[in-house]
């Protein structure tokens, strides 16, 4: 039986959850990293070989890049942490069957720091339009 300890060799992250952690580490930091700096970041014992394969996927899905006036093999993402949700939330409308059912949902559950800021972005933009 393995024994169980947090991130040990019993327990596994997805792909999800590690192309999350990376990208987290990239935005902290605010300039390019190589994928042994990312490593340093994450921490918990992952191998470079998986960090790197992680940007690699990270790339290829236009998500970081590479940086090219920078230091060789270093990466940077693409888009900072809000337009990437934004964009995933933008996407998540587009596909779903009731986008008005799914925005009633997401709006009820805001706080209301939230649900004011919304007010005014929407009263700003014209009502979104």
């Amino acid at each position: 039986m393995a024994a169980s300890s947090p991130r040990g060799r019993g327990e596994r992250r997805g792909a999800g959850t590690l192309e999350s952690e990376v990208l987290a580490v990239l935005w902290a930091t605010g300039e390019p990293l190589t994928p042994s700096e990312v490593q340093a970041g994450i921490g918990g014992g992952l191998a470079y070989n998986t960090v790197h394969t992680i940007l690699k996927r990270l790339h290829d899905k236009a998500l970081v890049v590479r940086d090219a006036g920078g230091r060789r093999g270093a990466y940077r993402p693409a888009k900072d942490a809000a337009e990437l949700t934004a964009e995933m939330m933008h996407q998540a409308l587009d596909k779903g069957p009731d986008p008005i059912a799914a925005l009633e949902r997401f709006a009820t559950g805001l706080s209301a720091e939230q649900a004011a800021a919304l007010r005014g972005f929407l009263t700003a933009d014209g009502g979104g339009r």
